[in-house]
């Protein structure tokens, strides 16, 4: 499952960061690396930006770049 696609609320933990460059490097330095928790806190009412909780901070991301992280949903 992608970060795009984790419904309003729901946890997961952060698998694999995938983008090449300074997207990837980007996203690795705003703490969406392996092993990190996140929460979708928000969806902006088109649908895109979406707003995250990731390691005691919110983050907007853009759905695009969203995909680009694959999660795995823990119970």
């Amino acid at each position: 499952m992608t970060l795009d696609t984790l419904p309003l609320g729901q946890e997961a933990v952060i698998t694999r960061v995938g983008g090449q460059g300074a997207l990837r490097c980007r996203l690795l330095d705003m703490g969406l690396i392996p092993k990190t928790m996140v929460r979708v806190e928000k969806i902006a009412p088109l649908g895109d930006p979406i707003e995250l909780h990731v390691r005691d901070y919110s983050l907007s991301l853009r759905k695009e770049d969203a995909r680009k992280i694959e999660v795995e949903v823990r119970p």
